[in-house]
């Protein structure tokens, strides 16, 4: 588990490093990629022993008793989240956007409105509107530096049918309570939304944090509710591109089965071999010294941008995503962009792609060796030296 190792990922064909210039401006020769959520770490050794003896079997069939696969989604759920899942409910699919997209499919129609608490991962927003839905925003409130609901007195389209919630919330960092969950299922309940809650980034949660998934939180939404999880994002395999949809009610479950039967989805070998040695007594391990880990990068990061007058990271409680308020600095979008990609050459998500409430804020991916999250707080304070 050394996660200070610096490890060389330029010309590997990652899009996180050989991407950046092309997507940023900012060269690869000198750049510090904090723009895709993908970590800069290697998954921990029980993963990469299954993928090992993959390649020492040598033959790369079609994958078929999926019991071992079912067996340790429920029980990682059960043993790191309190949520005892049935095997019946898992569908697999190629990673949560995917799954997002398969969701849609099932439940909205083409014009149908898909509610979207805001700013929220930009890749709902898109494929959304590429699945010929329409956007439906609801800004987040802010109160002591973090999102909060507002949720009073809202009126939707009635086109709405579907609302995607983000849990814990990317990209604030924000581990909802179980009353706040509570409020958005008897939201979707009086609006009659299917609620999908996408749950990716739920092992991924600082020291004294804790994750409660939306079925422990809200039972009653049970015949409303679509979880989706993934170990991708927990021990860094997002290009094995494999997700779980998770469907308890009956009803929900066979209108699923029938997307996934109609449009040919099935698994990948690699994806469910690795996340079966993923969800074990060693891959929590590795989890709980990468939460330490990606804590003390987090704090490091905080305590350089609060020195920077005019910025302000919000207070992160889960993911690796710091989102940083530029507001402060009196500069527009475009000049605080600037500074950032072209005088610090580190690349960044903008935050007008997460939606509305977005606009002042660019989001960091901590989740790489601490050498570097140290070298970009150094070239951030640089960059706006002249505001200190």
């Amino acid at each position: 588990m050394d996660f200070d190792e610096v490890i060389e990922r330029r010309g590997t064909r990652c899009m996180k490093w050989d991407m950046m210039a092309a997507r940023c401006g900012v060269p690869a020769s000198d750049g510090i990629p904090m723009w895709v959520a993908d970590m800069d770490f290697r998954p921990p050794a029980c993963v990469q022993g299954a993928l090992e003896g993959m390649l020492g079997h040598g033959i790369y069939g079609y994958f078929g008793d999926d019991a071992a696969y079912h067996a340790a989604i429920c029980w990682w759920m059960e043993h790191r989240h309190g949520w005892k899942v049935d095997p019946a409910a898992i569908f697999t699919t190629h990673g949560l956007v995917n799954g997002t997209a398969l969701c849609l499919h099932t439940w909205t129609r083409p014009g149908d409105g898909v509610v979207l608490m805001t700013p929220v991962y930009h890749a709902f927003a898109r494929v959304i509107r590429a699945a010929g839905r329409e956007v439906v925003e609801l800004p987040l409130a802010e109160e002591d530096g973090r999102h909060i609901l507002d949720l009073d007195a809202v009126e939707l389209p009635a086109t709405a049918r579907m609302l995607l919630w983000c849990s814990p919330h990317n990209p604030g960092g924000r581990v909802w309570s179980v009353a706040e969950q509570r409020q958005v299922a008897d939201f979707a309940a009086r609006h009659g939304l299917i609620l999908v809650s996408d749950e990716i980034h739920h092992d991924l949660v600082m020291p004294g944090q804790r994750h409660v998934p939306m079925p422990v939180a809200a039972p009653e939404a049970a015949d409303r509710l679509v979880m989706m999880t993934a170990a991708t994002k927990t021990f860094n395999i997002a290009g094995a591109h494999v997700g779980n949809v998770i469907v308890a009610d009956p009803t929900l479950r066979a209108q699923f089965a029938q997307t996934m039967a109609g449009l040919g989805i099935s698994p990948n070998s690699f994806g469910l071999h690795m996340v079966t040695a993923a969800y074990s007594p060693e891959g929590a391990a590795w989890v709980d010294a990468l939460n330490t880990y990606l804590d003390g990068n987090r704090r490091l990061f905080d305590a350089g941008i609060a020195q920077i007058p005019g910025l302000r990271s919000m207070p992160l409680q889960a993911t690796y995503l710091a989102w940083v308020d530029f507001a402060g600095t009196g500069m527009a979008p475009a000049d605080f962009t600037a500074r950032v990609e072209r005088d610090a050459r580190i690349a960044t998500n903008r935050g007008s792609t997460f939606g509305s409430g977005g606009e002042s804020f660019l989001r960091f991916n901590l989740a790489t060796p601490r050498v570097r999250v140290a070298e970009a707080v150094d070239r951030l304070q640089r960059a706006f030296a002249d505001l200190q």
